[in-house]
């Protein structure tokens, strides 16, 4: 109980601080006080970030020249219908195990989700943790035990941990299909006409990666990058760093997520990473395939590799080849994919062309019970969060 009330008296403090009404009013003031020659779109890349936008209506308080646009943040939405499929595949044909957390179920892909696959008999299971899959191979030994492995940096840390740990079950093995935030930010200033003046990006990517990764940004493309926290004052701050450093003309990559976030990042987290997987292109579903955007494991944990064990021949087009390769020059201007269904906006939506009300299956034939697109799945996704917050101004 102590461990509890001391937590709470945590919480409380950080919400007094961060979520302080009169604080977020001074900073608000300062942006309106900031003089901008030109409107200004800043894009966010995490949908944390976008779940704090719009829970506490900051766009509303921010003057009509400076727009916040969503861009890719969310890993659930980005998962490829191929890998959905795999292992739907996996479940059905292969009778294994599948775990995974809970906002990939009702992901639809062409072959239907994980939950209409639970539905036809298949053993999907919602984890917490990557290391809950260990006592679920346990219980299981007769049965082959996948962990459908999606997110960023900050769950791919983890997977790598539970990847190293000696004596795992001989039957589990990991389907690991995360993504890198870098690259995806680099991809979209290619975009020929998607106008970004500068980045906030996510403080728990950052905490665990470190702001080396984003150093480019600034540097090699003039781009103001700000890392951020997730209380309304975070957000604030991280949109006037941006709006300062516009103005000043001297962009860099800055940190106001401090209490969380070194320059160095989380090193074991990295080593872990860099022991366990390689960097690999990959696919971002409706956007394409993105160069050195991807993880897989490495050769010498090929045994505990998903694809190794069932799909030796090669067959499912995951994106994942060795090497860099380049995406195809039509990919600089996104076109929806075979995974995106007929109608859907997501691939507009996740590159930040459009907002989610913008698109006209949005609150109709799309709603959270039954998603038609993936941005409408994961309480990350920015139609998720838009038909939450919005429903209720």
């Amino acid at each position: 109980m102590r461990g509890r009330k001391e937590y709470n008296l945590q919480e409380m403090a950080i919400e007094s601080i961060y979520r302080d009404k009169t604080v977020v009013e001074k900073l608000v003031k300062k942006i309106r006080e900031t003089s901008l020659k030109r409107p200004v779109r800043i894009m966010h890349v995490c949908g944390t970030h976008e779940n704090v936008i719009s829970r506490f209506g900051l766009r509303d308080l921010l003057p009509e020249n400076v727009d916040v646009i969503a861009g890719p943040g969310c890993p659930v939405c980005v998962c490829p219908g191929q890998d959905i499929e795999f292992a739907v595949e996996l479940g059905l044909k292969e009778k294994a195990v599948i775990a995974t957390f809970g906002d990939m179920i009702k992901v639809p892909s062409q072959r239907g989700s994980l939950a209409d696959a639970r539905a036809q008999g298949a053993d999907i299971r919602v984890i917490y943790g990557p290391f809950d899959v260990i006592k679920i191979a346990g219980e299981n030994p007769a049965r082959e035990v996948v962990l459908f492995a999606v997110g960023f940096e900050t769950t791919a840390c983890g997977v790598a941990s539970l990847i190293q740990q000696p004596n795992l079950p001989e039957n589990l093995s990991a389907f690991v299909s995360h993504r890198l935030i870098p690259p995806s930010m680099e991809f979209l200033l290619g975009v020929g006409d998607l106008c970004i003046d500068g980045f906030l990006i996510p403080g728990h990517v950052a905490t665990v990666m470190g702001l080396e990764q984003y150093q480019l940004f600034p540097e090699a493309y003039r781009m103001p990058t700000v890392a951020a926290g997730f209380e309304p004052v975070d957000v604030i701050m991280g949109i006037l760093a941006i709006l300062r450093q516009i103005n000043e003309g001297a962009p860099k990559c800055e940190n106001v997520y401090q209490r969380a976030v070194q320059v160095q990042g989380n090193t074991k987290a990295q080593m872990a990473m860099k022991e366990v997987f390689d960097i690999a292109p990959a696919y971002w579903r409706g956007i394409g395939k993105i160069p050195r955007s991807g993880l897989k494991l490495k050769e010498k944990y090929k045994m505990r590799d998903a694809r190794c064990r069932f799909d030796a021949a090669g067959t499912w087009d995951l994106g994942l080849g060795t090497g860099i390769c380049q995406p195809p020059a039509s990919s600089l201007q996104p076109q929806p994919l075979h995974d995106i269904n007929p109608g859907c906006s997501c691939h507009l939506i996740m590159i930040g062309k459009i907002k989610p009300t913008e698109c006209p299956l949005f609150g109709a034939t799309c709603v959270p019970e039954a998603p038609y697109g993936p941005c409408m799945v994961s309480m990350d996704g920015t139609c998720r969060v838009w038909y939450k917050y919005k429903r209720k101004l």
